[in-house]
């Protein structure tokens, strides 16, 4: 049953785009040139309009998403990394749940599983795109004219298969990483430089002021003459990035890094190689940055549907009990004041956390709870639960110290679901100290852009200890 659900891709791959694999082992130099050759295309998307827009004026439904998704509004990147990500965690659950048999040592039901993803990207794409351009996100479509809104449809659907290539570029292992992680990290960076350094300058009723935190605070320093009032300024001003938004963000990226060193060695034995010993680590976030990702996926879904619903039936009390939704302080951006989101969205700051104790609560525990839970849940799904990894360990013929090969499953059962909810609850409230403290880029863009960074440092050392063995063996070989 699950093979004939995969076989219904087999018409659609001779028109799905693919990238070959490459046919030797690709060099790290080139790797580096391929990974920095995607980044470049990458940043050009991210600042060409679309054309055809009349209106980007609006509240925006994909503001708490923009970070998270590599998007940026009004751009060919406006979908981001949605359509990708949306379909990849489709299909892993499908795959989880056993409704659909995959076996990655056949061949053919790689190519499979791999074009079902494309498939599901591509339908979720044009999708998004035609529900965007059709609710008025540029202009309302009567004004536009049938013609441009077809015409912004298939750039957003072009821009996203140009995404989805790349990222199989470099899955296909002719550069570093995925391209997912790349585009998030990447956005997240550039949106705390710019936070950081912008010399935009922007009036808010106090004369004009620069946008950036660490150009405020030197013009504020120089064009003032009461130098406390200037600091207190730069340290503390509203609605604008402020020198305690960006320590506050400096903070947190110290603190997760180290906690990824965080982790319990597991001392493991080959039962084919006498004598040789190594360690299994099982880390504290074992499920990396799956649960603050899901988390914020599936309540950053919930806001849009929650503001769609209410810019149309505002009096509808079922739409009101999902979410209220106000401008916040003379902005076009809609925020939850009430309902469902309210209570599931991050207080704006301490002041406002402390304020409104209730929220704050309400706000906390779902956010420990939920990242708990969807990483419990999420080592199922991924092939990394305790029976899994024990069933990996004997199929490589290697064991735990002191358990047989039978026996082993209770000791990772043991420590491994504790370090998925336990690592989980904590990204939860480190997400939740960040967004109340005013951290740049929000909790969870930060998080996501460290344990990313974290990533691409192990794989260069990885790269790098690969080239300097073999250039070894090479020199060893060579004064044979």
């Amino acid at each position: 049953m699950g093979f004939r659900v995969l076989h219904l891709v087999r018409p659609f791959m001779a028109i799905l785009p693919e990238i070959a694999s490459p046919d030797r082992k690709v060099p790290f130099n080139q790797k580096v040139l391929w990974t920095a050759v995607t980044l470049f295309v990458f940043l050009v998307m991210s600042q060409v309009p679309l054309y055809g827009i009349m209106s980007s004026d609006s509240s925006d439904p994909l503001f708490w998403m923009r970070v998270i998704l590599a998007s940026n509004r009004g751009t060919l990147m406006e979908l981001g990394i949605t359509p990708i990500v949306t379909s990849g965690m489709i299909m892993q659950l499908l795959v989880g749940s056993n409704l659909i048999h995959v076996d990655y040592s056949i061949k053919e039901d790689r190519a499979l599983f791999s074009g079902a993803q494309k498939l599901f990207a591509v339908v979720i794409a044009i999708g998004h795109a035609t529900v965007s351009v059709l609710t008025g996100l540029y202009g309302s479509p009567k004004e536009i004219g049938a013609g441009v809104c077809v015409l912004l449809i298939v750039q957003l659907v072009a821009a996203s298969m140009v995404t989805l290539l790349l990222d199989e570029l470099l899955q296909k292992g002719y550069g570093m990483g995925s391209g997912i992680n790349l585009f998030i990290a990447t956005n997240i960076c550039e949106t705390i430089f710019w936070k950081a350094l912008s010399p935009t300058t922007i009036n808010l009723g106090r004369g004009d002021e620069f946008e950036g935190a660490i150009v405020a605070l030197f013009s504020l320093l120089f064009n003032r003459k009461d130098k406390t009032r200037a600091l207190k300024e730069a340290f503390y001003r509203d609605n604008l990035p402020n020198i305690m938004n960006l320590l506050s963000t400096v903070g947190v990226f110290a603190l997760v890094i180290y906690l990824q060193g965080f982790r319990v060695e597991l001392p493991i034995k080959s039962n084919r190689v006498r004598g040789q010993r190594a360690s299994y680590p099982i880390k504290l976030f074992y499920t990396s940055n799956m649960p603050i990702m899901l988390t914020s996926t599936m309540t950053s879904n919930l806001f849009m549907i929650s503001q769609m619903l209410f810019k149309r039936f505002e009096n509808n009390v079922l739409v009101r009990i999902l979410g209220v939704w106000e401008p916040f302080e003379g902005s076009n951006q809609l925020f939850a004041t009430g309902g469902f989101a309210y209570y599931l969205s991050a207080p704006h700051s301490f002041t406002a956390a402390l304020l409104d104790p209730v929220h704050t609560v309400v706000y906390i525990a779902f956010m420990l709870g939920a990242c708990a839970f969807l990483s419990s849940i999420w080592i199922q799904v991924s092939g990394s639960s305790p029976r899994d990894v024990s069933r990996q360990l004997k199929e490589q013929q290697v064991v735990i110290v002191g358990y047989r090969a039978e026996s082993q499953y209770k000791e990772l059962k043991r420590v491994i679901p504790v370090a998925a909810s336990f690592g989980g609850a904590i990204l939860g409230a480190i997400s939740v100290v960040a967004d109340m403290l005013g951290a740049i880029g929000s909790g969870t863009g930060i998080l996501l852009c460290v344990t990313i960074i974290f990533q691409y440092f192990e794989m260069f050392v990885k790269e790098q200890m690969d080239s300097g063995m073999s250039m070894e063996s090479m020199m060893a070989s060579g004064m044979q």
